[in-house]
């Protein structure tokens, strides 16, 4: 079998390298991996092993977004880590490659690594450039901010589709510090990816070099037997969570995070996010609050910089191995400093927010944690009467015809990882909210979660569940609610006499699938303060 797909006599003295692709025609991000799937198989051959190139899924959150095929989207992310597992396990590959561009490529690449604890290196796909529309860069996320600016009659028929059509121009991850090159640069500073391999544009000769230098180093852990357990460890997870404090990354990353650390057994918890937080700042101006896209973070040094920067500070593990064999301090040794001229990455004297904007709230309302993005624009303080959806398309519709006002507390319920299920991503009416000008004056809330291009100000994760009797379920309309950043705290204005009736009254809804693969994720997954993982 193996000489039918190539292999030479000598090839089978050689160590099996698996190229764990996730190639796809459905989504610009990974539409070029099958070149770099190529180019990383080109490295592990030069350097004396033998590469296998086998594929997995993706799928596009951005095209689903908003319809019912979301809630397949961080299913996607447990099938890519089992299939991964499954292929690696069955041909007994020596280490492992695996590239990414999507968002649930990367983490569920770095759980199957976790599982097979083999020597193991990450590709990140790249980011891409950025569209142009009237003199001013645009992105997926200003297509969905488009539509609400439709609704306002302050976009034409005409101007929409010209954004549509400017908005990507090419292959590459989304191009904001969205939840793509957030997972990238939290997984480089994990130590799971060569230096640099989060902050290089997808079509470029960085990244292509970038893949032939996985390969090869993938064949010097093979021989010195590092293995993800020894790169993955507590330290090194909360080296990942300063530098996505540091760039104003997306809330995706917390559920990620976590199910990654749970994979390879390392204690982690949504208390280290507000550990972590309180003594790193916002330092990156990037979208989708900020100004710039990955692409001009990248020329001026990408994020290296930025983590010698924090190491500098004291923030950062610098004795944490990582895939070059060396540890993060050796890697950043030597590493420039960003041009005194740019205003991309501010310094400690100057920061966007002087402490994390992944604020974990607490409550009646969340009393197993919360997750809200907080970068200081829409205040950190709001109360308001709820306005309460089952669902996405209920919300989203209502936003759009003008029947959410200021003041409201836009409620999504029933939409977690259990409900959904699939814990669909809020992006379509967030976006909504902003292009109707309401950024500042509705608060949306949900057991779902957020697109990393989603803004305003929104709290998601919110556990226990709607689906599982949690307090979200138990709200009515005009139920004031009172969100507090500063106290990381988030009620209802109810008496817990008031919310004991109405949970013996609430009965659990129907599930909304019988048979599938969402069914068998809804019997599993666990809540999203634990990852939503499903082993």
């Amino acid at each position: 079998m193996l000489r039918a797909v190539g292999f030479k006599d000598d090839d089978f003295s050689k160590e099996q390298i698996g190229i764990a692709s996730t190639w796809s025609m459905v989504t610009p991000c990974n539409m070029h991996i099958n070149t770099l799937a190529d180019e990383a198989a080109k490295g592990t051959d030069q350097a004396g092993g033998k590469a296998v190139i086998f594929s997995t899924i993706t799928v596009s959150d951005g095209i689903s977004m908003g319809t019912e095929g979301m809630k397949y989207s961080l299913v996607s992310r447990e099938v890519i880590a089992d299939s991964i597992e499954t292929v690696v396990g069955c041909e007994g590959f020596d280490g492992v490659v695996a590239i990414g561009g999507c968002d649930k490529n990367m983490p569920g690449c770095l759980i199957a690594m976790a599982r097979l604890n083999r020597p193991s290196i990450f590709v990140y796909g790249g980011t891409i450039q950025p569209g142009h529309y009237k003199n001013t860069k645009v992105d997926v996320v200003s297509v969905f901010e488009a539509v609400g600016q439709h609704a306002k009659n302050q976009l034409s028929d005409r101007e929409l589709k010209q954004v549509e059509c400017a908005a990507i121009p090419g292959a590459g991850s989304c191009g904001g510090m969205y939840t793509a090159n957030t997972m990238a640069s939290a997984i480089e500073a994990l130590g799971m990816s060569l230096p640099n391999s989060s902050a290089q544009n997808a079509i470029s000769e960085d990244k292509r070099l970038d893949c032939i230098a996985a390969g090869k180093a993938v064949m010097r852990l093979v021989q010195k037997n590092i293995r993800p357990k020894d790169i993955m460890t507590r330290k090194a997870f909360l080296n990942a969570i300063t530098v996505v404090t540091a760039l104003g990354g997306s809330t995706n990353a917390v559920l990620h995070l976590l199910a990654m650390a749970h994979a390879i057994g390392v204690r982690l918890s949504l208390d280290d996010f507000t550990r972590v937080g309180k003594k790193v700042p916002v330092l990156a101006d990037l979208r989708p609050s900020g100004r710039y896209m990955m692409s001009e973070l990248i020329e001026i040094g990408g994020i290296q910089p930025l983590m010698r920067m924090l190491l500098d500070k004291g923030l950062l593990h610098g004795d944490c191995l990582t895939v070059t064999g060396k540890t993060l301090k050796q890697n950043l040794r030597g590493i420039r400093r960003y041009p005194k001229s740019q205003d991309i990455v501010r310094s400690f004297a100057d920061p966007i927010k002087k402490d994390s904007h992944l604020v974990i709230l607490y409550g009646n309302l969340a009393p197993e944690g919360a997750v809200a993005k907080i970068s200081g624009k829409e205040g950190l303080h709001f109360t308001g009467k709820a306005r309460i959806f089952p669902s996405e398309e209920k919300a989203l519709a209502r936003i759009l015809n003008g029947g959410v006002r200021k003041g409201d507390v836009v409620v999504i319920r029933y939409e977690g990882p259990k409900g959904g299920p699939g814990m669909r991503e809020m992006l379509s009416p967030t976006s909504a909210i902003m292009g109707k000008g309401l950024g500042k004056d509705v608060a949306l809330i949900t057991d779902g979660r957020f697109s990393g291009g989603s803004h305003g100000f929104v709290v998601g994760h919110i556990t226990p569940e709607a689906a599982v009797g949690g307090p979200l379920a138990l709200l009515k309309n005009g139920d004031v609610i009172t969100i507090d950043a500063q106290k990381r705290e988030i009620n209802v204005r109810l008496s817990k006499k008031e919310l004991g009736q109405r949970k013996q009254r609430w009965r659990p809804p129907r599930p909304r699938y019988s048979k599938g693969v969402l069914a068998k994720y809804a019997r599993q997954v666990r809540s999203a303060s634990n990852g939503a993982t499903t082993d």
